[in-house]
């Protein structure tokens, strides 16, 4: 069983850039696919970003492709959500979850297994 500890979060102005880590402790990290997930008050939980064992292929939502990066660091133990251009529509808990994944290229959207606590991203107007 793996455990996601996420940092990072807080308040920023629009406009402005937070980055976001999961550390990961546990059995071998790069056994698993990663996701960044959002939950806003009154929302529905957003699969925001995923990325592969390998760490070559990611994907994104389409309210977040071209302003946030997902990358992760086998060696570390730790995936990263670089978050730029920052909106008030960003505003949300945003948690990291991770899948075992048997082929290293594969993006999981579902069915995460082990989840994060949870880090608030707040982003003033």
């Amino acid at each position: 069983q793996v455990q996601l500890i996420e940092s990072g979060g807080g308040l920023v102005q629009t406009g402005g850039s937070l980055r976001l880590s999961c550390a990961a402790s546990g059995p071998t990290f790069s056994r698993y696919a990663m996701g960044w997930f959002r939950q806003a008050p009154g929302k529905e939980r957003e699969l925001v970003a995923a990325i592969s064992r390998s760490g070559l292929n990611t994907d994104y939502s389409g309210t977040v492709r071209g302003r946030f990066t997902i990358s992760r660091d086998n060696a570390k133990s730790t995936v990263y959500l670089q978050m730029n251009t920052l909106q008030p529509e960003d505003t949300a808990v945003y948690s990291c979850a991770a899948r075992e994944a048997g082929n290293p290229e594969v993006i999981i959207t579902r069915d995460y297994r082990y989840w994060g606590q949870g880090t608030q991203v707040t982003v003033s107007s």
